[in-house]
């Protein structure tokens, strides 16, 4: 081969770099302050429901929205320090989307294990569609 990595090989190395939380853990995470942010896209969310107070930024603008320092950056974006649980279906794109903060400086930013879909299968608050 020539150095390059499959999406297997890239996506194992990204998590190695992650504090990933699973549901109940993430579920403490946010009552603790963490800022839960849900990077589905809309069709996912209007079938399968919401998380109550996760923040929803699809994952072409999480970036933008993030940022502290940025000037697209939502509200709650309020420094590189702020602990950040992305979201995705099945906990994918997410780890991909926290290692992508991770450069920006998000040092906190991490991933839901197994995503939206985990959460829901614990038996955690979800809001109707």
């Amino acid at each position: 081969m020539s150095g390059r990595l499959s999406i297997d090989e890239h996506l194992a190395r990204v998590r190695a770099g992650l504090d990933r939380v699973g549901p109940k853990e993430a579920c403490t995470a946010a009552a603790d302050g963490a800022l839960p942010v849900d990077i589905r896209y809309a069709e996912l969310r209007e079938h399968d429901g919401l998380i109550p107070g996760a923040l929803v930024i699809e994952r072409n603008e999480l970036e933008w929205r993030l940022d502290a320092q940025g000037s697209h950056r939502v509200p709650q974006a309020t420094g590189h320090d702020l602990r950040i649980v992305v979201i995705c279906n099945e906990g994918y794109a997410s780890s991909l989307a926290a290692a992508s903060l991770h450069q920006l400086g998000l040092y906190r930013a991490t991933d839901l294990v197994g995503g939206f879909q985990a959460w829901r299968a614990a038996g955690l608050p979800v809001t109707a569609p």
